[in-house]
Order: C-alpha cells, then structure tokens, then sequence
C-alpha cells in the first residue's frame, strides 16, 4: 500500500477552511513550498499561518527551498505551466540544494500525514504537481485537497 501526500492551495480559502480540510483529510503537518511565505491574504503569512496552524493542533515546516523561483511565479500566473515546470525542475530540483529538500520531505512525508501548501487552487498549475509526481516515484499517493 503506498502512502500518501496531500496538497492544497489556499488561492479563495481562508484559514478556517483550510484547517477544516487539513482535518478532515487527517492531515498533521503542513510543509509551506513557498520560496515567499508571505501573503497579502490574511493569515497565509509564514507567521500568522504557523500560529493559527499550532492552535489548530498541526505542525508547520517551511521547506522554502522547494518554493518556485520568481520566473517560475511569473510563469504560473501567465498559465504557462510546461514553463514553470522546466524552470522549477532547472533551478531547484536539479541542484544540490533541491535534492536535499525533497529528500527532507520524503522524510517528512513518511514520518506523518502531510500536505503540501502554495497558493494555487489547480494543482496542474502550481509545482505542487512536480514535487507529488516525484513523490509518486518514492511509493506516494498525491491527493489534492480544495477546502
């Protein structure tokens, strides 16, 4: 039996809801891959979300070095996604650096429930899907959640 990752974007959550989702999958850790874990949204900010994530009873990770690189936002918002997708698998997953952040996550990932969180709603859009189709290749489940 594999195991499973969860994902979400918190694009029109807000944070009840998205802690309702976490719950109800029986999600424990929230991994941000967010290379910029602010938001004008409010409580999606990297300290207003591990505060309200701790009082919700979830742990929070922030694995910034799996975040997007600014051209590969940029890309994102454009809907071109195969651009994202190759410039997020140039600059992160195929450095030293990236290796070893996945690497933290798959430890992460087998040790608890986890989901992954970025903005985007639609998973096909967001490297959310890069990081769970390599995940897919260490015996992971993605399941995308939507809050």
């Amino acid at each position: 039996m594999s195991k499973k990752v969860f994902t979400i974007g918190y694009e029109g959550l807000d944070p009840e809801r998205l802690f309702a989702a976490l719950r109800e999958a029986g999600v424990s850790t929230l991994a941000d891959v967010r290379a910029v874990a602010n938001s004008r949204k409010r409580g999606f900010s990297k300290a207003a979300l591990h505060t309200g994530l701790e009082q919700a009873g979830f742990g929070y990770e922030h694995l910034r070095t799996l975040g997007t690189p600014k051209a590969g936002r940029e890309a994102a918002r454009a809907h071109d996604a195969g651009l994202m997708r190759r410039i997020y698998c140039e600059e992160v997953l195929e450095t030293a650096e990236g290796r070893n952040a996945f690497d933290e996550l798959i430890v992460l990932a087998s040790r608890v429930p986890t989901c992954l969180l970025c903005f985007e709603r639609e998973p096909d859009r967001c490297h959310r899907r890069v990081l769970t189709e390599r995940l897919a290749a260490q015996g992971f489940a993605a399941v995308d959640l939507f809050g």
